[in-house]
């Protein structure tokens, strides 16, 4: 019978998805990438792994680096063209049956590394592995030690973004969930879930402050050059945000836009402003049915593979937007967008860098690269 009502919901969601377009207001001065997968380099991964989330370089130019699926941490060596095994959010005794999963299930054992961050001062990559909490790999270690797994008493249980003020070395992360894990993110979002909070981590005093909480699904979150403020996504509502830091707005927040698609990481562009990785596209259905109450406790007496499956066909609908880049603002000036049913989907994070963008995702086989 579920199967049923899902399939009646999928058909009428689709037939609407057709008509009612995704809020994004027409605009003559954006411009538009189309990236083709003919114009795209994948580097794929051994072993099974999935999910590339984030993606990062070393103090030294070193990388890309990026976590996956069974809690690795791996480096791409260009000149050799092969990935290499850098570190691991899983414990020891867990590494050679976690490698190369990419079960869900088992992401509680073999961690599932999310946000990833160098210390340009120490070489230290910080991570948040949404089941370990926050994490960091000294240079010349291969497995991340536990730094943080709860703030103000409350266990993280879904610790996801971060971000570090490389002139004193605090980290900013987000835990996007007190209630879900990553497993069940579709759930986070469904629920309206507002458990969400934006901390910041000290190594000199190593304590944890929360910053913000009550929020819904905080992701990516990216420190502004001047550092006096901060710039955060909430998922659930497509909203991007602005939090100050300093000067007579400290500790004040401020929605600065809301986009057209689901926000994930946000990665600053040599170019100004910052790139934002789009998940999936929401449109005016979307938005009209997750304001019902009734809706959303129906879509959660679900199974959460099915609520994904058909997700990912609505997805697929037309040529969905990938990522967007930002004025510090928040007006949109450039639109990545993709081939509809392509390889490249569920979009985490861009990296532009010496003229190449990065796409991180949390669920593709490869990491993937347009030239530009």
């Amino acid at each position: 019978m579920r199967t049923k009502i899902l399939l009646l919901i999928a058909v009428a969601a689709a037939i609407a998805a057709i008509f009612f377009s995704p809020i994004l207001k027409d605009d003559h001065n954006l411009t538009i990438i189309e990236s083709k997968d003919e114009d795209v380099e994948f580097i794929s991964f051994e072993d099974g792994a999935v999910g590339p989330e984030s993606i990062t370089f070393d103090p030294n130019g070193g990388g890309p680096y990026t976590g996956v699926s069974d809690g690795r941490i791996l480096k791409w060596e260009e000149k050799e063209h092969r990935w290499i095994e850098y570190a691991s959010t899983s414990p020891p005794e867990f590494l050679e049956k976690c490698k190369g999963s990419k079960d869900p299930s088992k992401e509680h054992e073999c961690g599932r590394p999310l946000g990833l961050k160098f210390s340009e001062k120490t070489g230290d990559l910080y991570i948040a592995d949404a089941y370990h909490g926050l994490m960091v790999v000294h240079p010349g270690e291969s497995v991340a030690r536990v730094i943080a797994v709860e703030a103000g008493g409350i266990p993280f249980r879904f610790t996801n973004g971060v971000e570090i003020d490389q002139d004193n070395d605090i980290v900013y992360f987000t835990d996007s969930s007190t209630q879900y894990h990553r497993r069940d993110f579709m759930s986070t979002i469904i629920s309206g879930d507002r458990t969400s909070r934006l901390m910041k981590y000290d190594p000199k005093t190593n304590q944890v402050e929360i910053l913000l909480d009550n929020l819904s699904f905080l992701n990516g979150v990216l420190l502004s050059q001047n550092r006096s403020y901060l710039i955060f996504a909430e998922t659930t509502n497509c909203n991007i945000f602005k939090y100050w830091l300093q000067g007579s707005k400290a500790k004040t927040i401020e929605v600065i836009t809301e986009l057209s698609g689901f926000p994930d990481n946000i990665k600053r562009s040599p170019r100004g402003g910052f790139w934002i990785g789009l998940h999936s596209k929401r449109t005016t259905l979307t938005k009209w049915a997750l304001s019902f109450s009734w809706i959303r406790k129906q879509l959660l007496k679900l199974p959460s593979d099915q609520v994904l499956a058909v997700s990912s066909i609505l997805n697929n609908i037309g040529k969905p937007a990938l990522a967007v880049r930002l004025t510090e603002e928040g007006d949109i000036v450039e639109v990545l967008r993709g081939d509809a049913g392509k390889k490249i989907r569920h979009v985490s994070e861009i990296v532009e860098r010496d003229g190449r963008l990065w796409f991180g995702s949390v669920v593709l086989p490869f990491l993937a690269v347009h030239h530009f």
